[in-house]
């Protein structure tokens, strides 16, 4: 326990899936947690549990591709709970679709939720957390980034991006004392990772059971994704800078 003692953490997405499980285990592990999510009553909820367990935690209503939403959010959350040492970059959604009935507004509206967020949200944060003395970001990456998959050139080409902004923040901050890192999960139990598997599947890809045991022994946990972040944003990982951790069980590897 207190593997974030003393740190304030900054989840974006951190509502429910993946972010939700992070947001618990961030408190957990002594952070004070602020949740940034379009779904308020969702993260009104995590807050809630992190504070009848004795955490500190606000929830905060934001569309983090909207930069007049995420200064205002992160000028609350400092007010709160103090300087972010600590940001997740976790938001995130997909679109699935065949490329060629894609549209422009599909386009665009993705990358901006995807990676116009991290941007935003990135640049909110530094200034404060270069002054506080450094800190950590963790964004969500995903086996997306390297291996391509039919009906998800958008979403492949959104995570792309986010594997490239974690590496390049990390190469030009370094010297201030900021270390930035990429998580890249597999196909993971939320509701964010079912409903791909739902909508690949009726596309006609192969989304069997079997298909996702080939391919990485078994479906993840939200837990273990969060384990993961949680490693990267604690000083446990004081030297690791811009790489890109794969929390997919063998997926990329084979």
């Amino acid at each position: 326990m207190g593997r974030l003692s003393g740190k304030v953490a900054i989840i974006s997405g951190g509502a429910t899936g993946m972010g939700g499980a992070a947001s618990l285990l961030f408190s957990a592990e002594g952070a004070k947690v602020a949740i940034l999510d379009l779904n308020f009553t969702e993260a009104q909820a995590r807050v809630s549990e992190i504070t009848a367990k004795g955490g500190q935690a606000v929830a905060i209503a934001c569309d983090v591709s909207d930069s007049v939403q995420v200064t205002a959010a992160v000028n609350q959350a400092t007010q709160a709970l103090g300087p972010i040492t600590v940001l997740f970059n976790h938001a995130g959604t997909i679109v699935i679709k065949p490329f060629l009935e894609t549209t422009e507004e599909e386009w665009d509206w993705l990358h901006a939720v995807n990676v116009k967020s991290m941007f935003l949200v990135t640049k909110a944060v530094l200034p404060g957390m270069i002054a506080a003395g450094g800190g950590s970001i963790v964004c969500t990456s995903s086996i997306s980034a390297v291996a391509g998959t039919p009906m998800e050139v958008l979403y492949d080409t959104t995570k792309g991006a986010v594997h490239m902004f974690a590496r390049a923040i990390a190469v030009e901050f370094r010297d201030r004392g900021i270390r930035c890192n990429a998580i890249c999960p597999g196909f993971i139990e939320t509701p964010h990772g079912l409903r791909e598997v739902r909508d690949l599947q009726a596309f006609g890809v192969d989304m069997s059971a079997e298909a996702i045991t080939t391919a990485q022994g078994r479906i993840g946990t939200a837990v273990e994704v969060a384990q993961a972040a949680l490693f990267l944003a604690s000083d446990e990982a004081s030297f690791v800078n811009g790489t890109h951790l794969f929390v997919d069980n063998g997926f990329t590897a084979i």
